[in-house]
């Protein structure tokens, strides 16, 4: 229980990352993770911990009583809701398990509520994956929401757009914001990104944006 106290420590009252975390403390990063898991879903979000989980014991039984799969009777959660609310803008699985959680404190814990979420949307929701040779494509859109952006002479705010590049093999990420989606600012987040990745793939493959898009075939 030393190594879980001084992951929480490190991790909500230093803001450390895994990797920092498992590198501090010889840990790996496996350890670290299922430890900062197991402790959301107890609602162990904060450092100090709340009183009341100063005996060791008493913490790992909180955190580690739940061996296995959950039984049949336990609360199911609503998933058409779940994959409803997940259209809206800034809703994720966590805040969704978060609410079930409130209302039901028995229930699912985090990892199970988004691994049997994902196993019904691929009931619903069948998916062919795409496999892309390495080189093959870049993918690039714009993100759907916007980020502030706050001038530091005069305090204005300005909402930037997002513009996301990938790479269709592993999945190398480029973000970066924009003021626009105008075709001037558009072509250069194509060129910072290929100069970012280091080469040209022999496709990029955009979405169907006004401003990349004259003519939809």
């Amino acid at each position: 229980m030393k190594d879980l106290r001084s992951i929480l420590r490190l991790s909500y009252k230093q803001g450390l990352s895994v990797r920092a975390i498992s590198e501090r403390l010889q840990l790996s990063k496996a350890t670290v993770s299922t430890y900062l898991l197991r402790a959301r879903e107890a609602g162990l979000c904060a450092w100090p911990l709340p009183p009341g989980h100063d005996d060791d014991a008493a913490l790992a039984r909180l955190l580690f009583h739940r061996v296995g799969r959950p039984p049949r009777d336990r609360h199911e959660p609503d998933w058409q809701r779940v994959e409803r609310e997940l259209k809206r803008k800034g809703v994720t699985l966590l805040l969704l398990w978060q609410e079930y959680r409130a209302d039901h404190p028995d229930g699912y814990g985090y990892t199970w509520f988004c691994v049997t979420f994902a196993a019904y949307q691929q009931r619903r929701q069948p998916s062919f994956r795409n496999r892309h040779e390495a080189g093959s494509v870049m993918q690039t859109e714009y993100a759907g929401q916007t980020v502030p952006v706050i001038n530091p002479e005069t305090g204005e705010i300005t909402s930037a757009q997002v513009f996301v590049a990938v790479l269709g093999a592993s999945s190398l990420t480029y973000a970066m914001a924009s003021l626009s989606q105008r075709l001037p600012d558009w072509i250069d987040g194509q060129c910072l990104a290929l100069a970012y990745f280091g080469g040209v793939p022999r496709a990029i493959v955009c979405d169907n944006l006004k401003s990349g898009v004259t003519r939809a075939l």
